[in-house]
């Protein structure tokens, strides 16, 4: 790749399809630091470079590029171009796609902004490296620290810090003066299948459920899967096998979301009863008080269960986000008076980058692109060109809106 004149969405695309991609599954591995997202790192660098654009970098290897222009805090848009194990090409880089061919929409109909416009790249949205899902926007804003993210440790044992060594970046706080950015609007592959239903191509989020991540550590006694007797064992993987069960249960009753998606056992021994399992429950609820609740149902199950096996657990939160409700005046600016009526407002159950920076005092909103099947963190995460090509207008036109 190699950019000495700004590309096209579809040759952008075209370019970013086989990067990171699994010839076995056709799913994508693009973890922070590594191979896959340094090169796609380098190719958002070629095409700021060959539109113009001052591009900015923090200590952590987020990226803004600026279309320096009017004056005034600036109207910033863009997404991350990680993805989670074995996902899809869609969730993130559309959004970092669409952003840079939107402003060269803007650009070609001669639209001069009143303010700057900013393309972003959040790096480690997903957490599928370090374990903490929207890394890099967190430290942008100052919602958790450099000292608290270095340690943070992959599955190989490698630390946060020693991965940036190793890709010849040094870490350390990041900026994001907030002063400098008036809101932002990320556009994002629709991740369920409402704007389907609406039989819409392009809709606008009015908030994100709260969400967590919890630890279970279940320690138990190892033996021979031969030689002990059944009501001898005290097994960490029947309390784990329940504890998913009764996480499906509460979830369903509740009408909420529970997952555990994420495995370890020791010692991983075909003919052994295992001394520890360490599982990771994703947790998604319509509120606050739905999200305790719930987690608080499965953990006081799993704890019964530990006590009828005779083995111990420790729950750990490991990220929990709050209810995000987007500004409603800048919804209104993006969703209403369109040739077309206005555009559909749904909540979203996936957190994001602009959850993040909304929490933290940016004014943010999201667009979506109709997702043909709903399915996300998929090698089966689609959406159609057309839809595509709808909704690099929409951010454009958004963008005109609130850069005028």
């Amino acid at each position: 790749m190699g950019a000495s004149v700004p590309d096209h969405f579809e040759r952008m695309w075209s370019d970013l399809a086989p990067v990171g991609r699994s010839a076995h599954s056709g799913g994508y591995f693009r973890q922070p630091f590594a191979a896959a997202e340094r090169e796609l790192d380098a190719w958002f660098v070629e095409q700021v470079s060959a539109r113009g654009l001052r591009l900015e970098t923090d200590a952590f290897g987020n990226r803004i590029a600026w279309w320096d222009a009017g004056e005034g805090p600036g109207v910033m848009t863009g997404s991350h171009l990680d993805s989670v194990l074995d996902g899809g090409g869609y969730d993130g880089p559309l959004g970092v796609v669409s952003a840079l061919a939107a402003v060269d929409r803007l650009h070609e109909r001669g639209f001069r902004p009143a303010r700057p416009i900013g393309v972003s790249v959040f790096v480690e949205e997903e957490g599928s490296r370090f374990g903490l899902a929207c890394l890099g926007s967190r430290l942008a804003t100052g919602a958790t620290t450099w000292a608290k993210a270095q340690v943070l440790k992959d599955r190989d044992d490698v630390r946060l810090d020693e991965a940036m060594s190793s890709s010849g970046m040094t870490g350390g706080d990041p900026w994001l003066d907030r002063s400098r950015v008036a809101c932002f609007v990320e556009l994002h592959v629709e991740q369920g299948r409402d704007l389907v239903d609406r039989g819409a191509a392009v809709g606008v989020a009015s908030r994100i459920w709260p969400h967590g991540r919890y630890r279970f550590d279940i320690s138990g006694e190892p033996n021979h899967a031969g030689t002990t007797r059944m009501e001898d064992r005290h097994d960490p993987m029947l309390t784990y096998a329940m504890t998913a069960l009764a996480a499906n249960k509460q979830a369903r009753l509740a009408g909420q979301r529970a997952t555990f998606g994420r495995v370890d056992t020791a010692p991983n021994s075909t003919n052994s009863v295992p001394s520890a399992v360490t599982a990771w429950m994703d947790a998604r609820c319509e509120s606050d008080e739905a999200l305790a609740s719930l987690v608080g149902a499965i953990v006081r199950q799993a704890r019964d269960r530990a006590e009828r096996d005779g083995t111990r657990l420790t729950v750990t939160p490991e990220s929990v986000s709050g209810a995000v409700d987007f500004d409603p005046d800048l919804i209104s600016r993006i969703a209403a008076d369109h040739e077309d009526g206005d555009w559909p407002v749904l909540p979203t159950q996936a957190g994001h980058d602009a959850g993040i920076l909304s929490a933290q005092g940016i004014p943010s909103a999201m667009l979506f692109v109709r997702n043909p099947t709903g399915v996300s963190h998929s090698p089966a995460e689609h959406a159609e060109m057309p839809d595509c090509l709808a909704g690099v207008d929409a951010l454009a036109e958004t963008l005109a809106r609130l850069a005028s």
